[in-house]
């Protein structure tokens, strides 16, 4: 029975896109069309699949200007930033496409007379994508993408509270004259995902979103020997040591803590500071959060919009309430954001001092504007703070001093070590996490391994 999925903007409550589910026999039409397009793609040359693949990106970027205000709407981004989100698109793709060439090359032994030998990076056959709504466009594309470049299918399913993202990408690709069904776009209830996950008619899925949401995509997979490619929550941290140019590392911290309202995986939610650095370092964060301007995204002098939805903004507010029942001191006066009320989707920053580890806010994943501070003695009591987390995606050390980075940096438990610099994703590093933050890799030339399978060929040549 199809069922409404419907997107409300977390702006204002109206509804910006409804879709109905996919039927039993239309989703197996398309399944049908995928299988069917994916064996005569596979046959094609890099080139001719970089080609068109160039031609959707270009598409894509011919709609920035309905897309930018389209998202803000959907997800409550404020608009000033939704072009960022299509330059990263756009980066991350270009930067796979001409990576395939090296990346899908076979590999060859050293060579032994009278046979020729060679591994070959082959496509799996139909990779389906299930795509969160925080970043609708950065995330989807790393898996899209290269997928489509390996010489698989691919079957989107889009978050349901960016549906539109969904056409965005079936737009791009058809005016791209990708072949039919070679791409293709599903509106599909939870319970249908699992149930094609678990059917078999999917080679690969790659998800990104929550710890459950990871659990419930591999229970459904359980069985079908496919690969899961998860990147789950994030509990990110800092730490700025003795050395650190403070002003700089305040601009950036600040930033990678409140952008997006805090709704990103990779974003700022712990801030370890040397205890020589602690006030100073405090002092100006304060001041650089004050300058947020809380208020309605589509208004270009709003700096900071809603959270995704009242329910989540109810959560971030117990992180607070329970941290400062518990001894932590809140910093920010919520009335200095008068757009701030309680029950409602749009909360004001805060930041956190007096915390602890024995507080949510400084172990669970918030995805919200807060942030706690605590200060530090020495790297080591640094390094063990920042392990301490079931997640492990980045973390960022601020320093003058690169070797200490790099020392400091193979003792933590992350996917990837930034210094000086937090909050952002490089197509050319693997993206991945460990621990709760999941498994597998995106982006990079590494990034092709888990979208292709491994053919040895073993050719004795006639004498």
């Amino acid at each position: 029975m199809s069922q409404d999925l419907v997107c409300i903007s977390p702006i204002d409550g109206v509804e910006i896109a409804r879709r109905a589910s996919l039927s039993d026999a239309a989703l197996q039409t398309k399944i049908q069309k995928a299988n069917e397009a994916q064996m005569a793609w596979q046959l094609t040359s890099i080139e001719e699949r970089a080609g068109y693949c160039l031609k959707a990106v270009d598409a894509m970027l011919a709609m920035t200007d309905q897309i930018v205000p389209e998202l803000s709407r959907s997800m409550g981004r404020p608009v000033r930033y939704g072009a960022g989100e299509m330059n990263g698109f756009k980066e991350r793709a270009l930067y796979m496409i001409d990576a395939a060439k090296e990346a899908l090359a076979p590999h060859r032994p050293k060579p032994v007379e009278g046979f020729d030998r060679y591994i070959k990076r082959v496509p799996l056959g139909t990779v389906m994508t299930v795509a969160p709504w925080n970043y609708p466009y950065l995330t989807t594309v790393n898996s899209v993408v290269p997928a489509l470049m390996a010489g698989n299918a691919v079957m989107l399913k889009p978050a349901q509270q960016t549906l539109l993202t969904g056409d965005r990408f079936q737009m791009a690709f058809d005016a791209a004259g990708l072949p039919e069904g070679l791409f293709q776009t599903l509106a599909l209830t939870h319970d249908q995902t699992g149930e094609l996950i678990g059917s078999g008619a999917v080679d690969m899925v790659c998800f990104t979103g929550s710890v459950n949401g990871g659990v419930a995509m591999e229970n459904a997979a359980a069985g079908q020997f496919i690969p899961v490619g998860l990147e789950l929550g994030g509990k990110d941290a800092a730490y700025v040591r003795a050395d650190a140019d403070i002003a700089m590392s305040v601009e950036n911290l600040v930033d990678g803590a409140f952008f997006n309202s805090g709704q990103s995986c990779c974003g700022i939610e712990r801030i370890y500071v040397h205890e020589s650095q602690y006030d100073a370092f405090v002092r100006r964060f304060v001041e650089g959060t004050k300058a947020y301007v809380l208020g309605d995204p589509m208004d270009d002098a709003t700096t900071l919009g809603p959270m995704i939805n009242a329910h989540s903004a109810a959560f971030a507010r117990k992180q607070v309430e329970d941290a400062i029942a518990a001894g932590a001191v809140a910093h920010v006066d919520a009335g200095h954001f008068p757009k701030d009320e309680v029950g409602s989707q749009y909360m004001a920053p805060q930041v956190l001092t007096n915390v602890d580890h024995s507080m949510s806010v400084m172990k669970d994943e918030s995805f919200a504007p807060i942030v706690g501070i605590m200060p530090v003695a020495s790297d080591d009591e640094a390094i063990a703070l920042m392990n301490d987390s079931e997640f492990g995606l980045t973390a960022s050390i601020w320093t003058q001093d690169q070797t200490a980075a790099e020392m400091l940096g193979d003792k933590l438990e992350v996917g990837t070590v930034f210094m000086n610099r937090c909050d952002y994703l490089d197509p050319a590093l693997a993206w991945t996490g460990v621990k709760n933050t999941g498994r597998g890799c995106t982006l990079s030339a590494l990034g092709y391994e888990q979208l292709t399978r491994l053919k040895s060929y073993h050719l004795k040549v006639s004498q």
